[in-house]
């Protein structure tokens, strides 16, 4: 299987989805092909020897050939004409803006290809942790605690500490906790230059975390395994950065077969028919044996292949396993009735 491998993107996770793409080298055993977006949302095939970090921060993959999006292909110039860039899917490993925010999403749908990753729906959902905390309630998922605000309301926090989340960020950026008044303008300050909006929730010191990811093949899920993540006080940026290069296995939770159940069972409902076509991840709290969700990762780091057994299958077996997009056939019926009664 031949599996175009699109990233960068114009994002601030930009150099860690690179990083993600770098990674896919180690685990998957398919042909790959990787294509870049730059940040003027430039597209160039990257040769697999080429792939490395520098190749990007020094401009060299401008050396590159570049694509051009079509129906049904990316092509790029060849002696006689335009050459398609031979791929059976498109995996979007583009973290952050354009790869989790939809617009990669529609794109691949106008244009026909067949990709793994998150629908312009479940996008929606997914990359705005606002609207991600109504889905959650709406499919009966518990979340903890929060305040949605703009950068024009009054803010007025009562008990310490809390933690200040930009709303459309992901990998921990401009994400702080605060632990007195004193703190907070500052943290504030930080969160509204990524976004416009933040949330802020309780910080509970302590809390347990747990980490699942998953898909749905031919309508049954397939789990990786739980894995409670190795932290200080939360997961920061660099740690997280680091994380996005992972390839070897991560460590099983050692929990109760009656947890295990319980988050599973709220990976479905998050899941449900919403993120069909992707492989997700989804982070969990545990307080008093009660299930929390933190977030949804729809494209989560390195595709967290480090959870599963066999990663090369499940990828391979949900590219086999798209869902099909509705054909829609347009016959014009209405509008030739209406010329027909006016005669016309």
């Amino acid at each position: 299987m031949k599996i175009g491998i699109v990233f960068g993107g114009k994002s601030y996770e930009h150099e860690i989805s690179i990083v993600s793409a770098i990674a896919m080298k180690d685990v998957l055993k398919e042909e790959l092909i990787y294509i870049f977006c730059d940040q003027n949302r430039d597209f160039y095939h990257i040769p697999n020897n080429t792939m490395k970090s520098k190749l990007f921060s020094t401009g060299e993959y401008k050396k590159c050939d570049a694509l051009t999006l079509k129906k049904g292909n990316f092509t790029k110039k060849a002696m006689f004409g335009d050459k398609n860039l031979e791929v059976d899917v498109i995996l979007n490993i583009t973290h952050g803006g354009d790869g989790e925010d939809g617009l990669f999403a529609s794109m691949f749908e106008f244009y026909n290809l067949p990709y793994i990753g998150p629908r312009k729906g479940a996008c929606s959902v997914s990359f705005n942790k606002f609207l991600t905390k109504g889905y959650s309630h709406s499919v009966d998922v518990k979340t903890i605690q929060y305040k949605y605000y703009t950068k024009n309301d009054s803010i007025n926090v009562v008990q310490y500490p809390v933690i200040i989340k930009p709303v459309t960020l992901g990998s921990s950026i401009g994400v702080s906790i605060v632990k007195t008044p004193e703190e907070l303008e500052y943290s504030l300050d930080v969160a509204f230059e990524f976004d416009d909006a933040i949330i802020i929730e309780p910080f509970i010191n302590g809390i347990k975390e747990y980490n699942l990811a998953g898909t749905k093949i031919n309508g049954e899920f397939t789990f990786s395994i739980i894995e409670e993540p190795q932290k200080a006080e939360f997961l920061d940026f660099d740690k997280k950065y680091l994380d996005f290069a992972r390839t070897s296995t991560a460590l099983k939770a050692d929990i109760s077969e009656e947890l295990q159940v319980k988050i599973k069972e709220s990976f479905k409902k998050i899941y449900n028919t919403q993120f069909d076509g992707a492989l997700i991840r989804c982070d969990f709290f545990v307080q008093d044996n009660e299930v929390y969700l933190n977030e949804i990762n729809p494209i989560p780091g390195s595709m967290a292949n480090y959870l599963f057994e066999d990663f090369n299958n499940t990828l391979t077996s949900l590219a086999k396993a798209l869902p099909k997009t509705k054909d829609i056939k347009i016959t014009y019926d209405y509008v030739n009735k209406i010329q027909a009664s006016k005669g016309k």
